[in-house]
């Protein structure tokens, strides 16, 4: 099966679900929508799911490593080994996401999607797409081919956390040059100019911003990638990383299993994941607003708010992880809330 007919079975979300987890909401004894964008949040997780009795245990981030050949452009502070010592420290838990997942009681799943010439580690995950992307300011950074089966090694990677029960992923990156990738493939399924959506990533000086613009216009005059086809623009400006991050946001809508959006780099793979398939959206949920440019934009293209605004960018999932616990306030008063009635309260009305 081809991934158009793949990404044909993912169906609308669910009315009934949606509006018996209204319900619920209603009958909580505290003012309608009071909670806001958590209580949507569980609608929007009930209609996913099929049923009112939402559950977000358990739990894991899917941290997708890769390298991206356009560090070459001097596009970063640092060179490509420190992909790889990033992910040896996610496997050990002690990278930044490690730390906040154990307060949240999330697992850590990183996932090796093409580090450069990375021997494998134990507590990786191996499904190399590749050993790094190609230069994208010199041509495609991978083969049309190359992309769709990093898409499908993302839906993949959902469907066996489905299997082992997992309510709630959130959809993590590391991947030294990333942020070109992203602004790159942003800036084409936007309209944007590449100014506009182009941020310091981890601490660039102006010269490395300006190499930084400089190679992400190259790389769109050189391939001429094709707006309208996201999955065109993913391969030939993208990294594998991002390409197996649009797979577990379609794998989320396929397998109904909700997938935090953390910051610049996933929220581009989501929109990938969205213009390859408007269904896909309902299982998206933003974490949080990224302080870089194109955080806001992209959140808007995709349709979404996020539950936090804190000025972070730091990627690995962090952000996708630091909401968890605010799911899980808005899913205690969802479930252990006194109602109206058994208050003796005049319920509130909706006027």
């Amino acid at each position: 099966m081809n991934l158009h007919e793949i990404l044909k079975q993912i169906t609308p979300p669910d009315g009934d679900a949606r509006r018996e987890a209204q319900r619920r909401w209603d009958a909580c004894a505290k003012p309608l929508g009071s909670l806001g964008l958590l209580e949507t949040a569980i609608c929007d997780i009930a209609a996913l799911t099929g049923s009112a009795d939402v559950r977000l245990l358990p739990r894991a981030v899917l941290v997708l490593c890769a390298d991206n050949g356009v560090v070459r452009q001097g596009v970063t502070q640092t060179d490509s080994s420190v992909t790889a010592a990033v992910a040896r420290a996610l496997a050990r838990g002690r990278s930044s996401v490690g730390c906040m997942a154990a307060r949240a009681d999330c697992r850590v799943v990183p996932v090796d999607m093409g580090i450069r010439d990375f021997p494998g580690c134990e507590g990786i995950l191996d499904r190399r797409a590749g050993n790094g992307t190609g230069d994208l300011s010199e041509g495609p950074a991978m083969t049309r081919q190359q992309a769709e089966a990093a898409i499908r090694t993302g839906m993949e990677l959902v469907r066996a956390e489905r299997e082992r029960g997992t309510r709630l992923l959130a959809g993590g990156e590391m991947g030294i040059g990333n942020t070109t990738t992203a602004a790159a493939v942003t800036a084409v399924l936007t309209g944007s100019d590449p100014e506009r959506v182009t941020g310091r990533g981890a601490g660039l000086s102006d010269e490395g911003l300006q190499r930084k613009l400089a190679a992400i216009r190259r790389g769109i005059a050189v391939n001429r990638p094709d707006a309208g086809d996201a999955l065109d623009v993913l391969a030939k400006l993208g990294g594998f990383d991002l390409a197996g991050l649009c797979g577990v946001f379609l794998g989320g809508a396929l397998y109904r299993i909700p997938v935090l959006i953390d910051g610049f780099p996933a929220a581009a793979a989501a929109l990938c994941a969205l213009r390859l398939c408007p269904a896909a959206g309902k299982a998206m949920l933003a974490s949080h607003v990224s302080a870089e440019p194109a955080g806001a934009l992209l959140l808007r293209a995709l349709g979404k708010e996020a539950f936090l605004t804190a000025g972070m960018r730091l990627g690995e999932g962090s952000g996708a992880v630091a909401a968890m616990p605010l799911l899980d306030m808005a899913l205690a008063v969802y479930r252990e809330c006194y109602t109206f009635s058994e208050g003796g309260i005049v319920p509130y009305r909706r006027l």
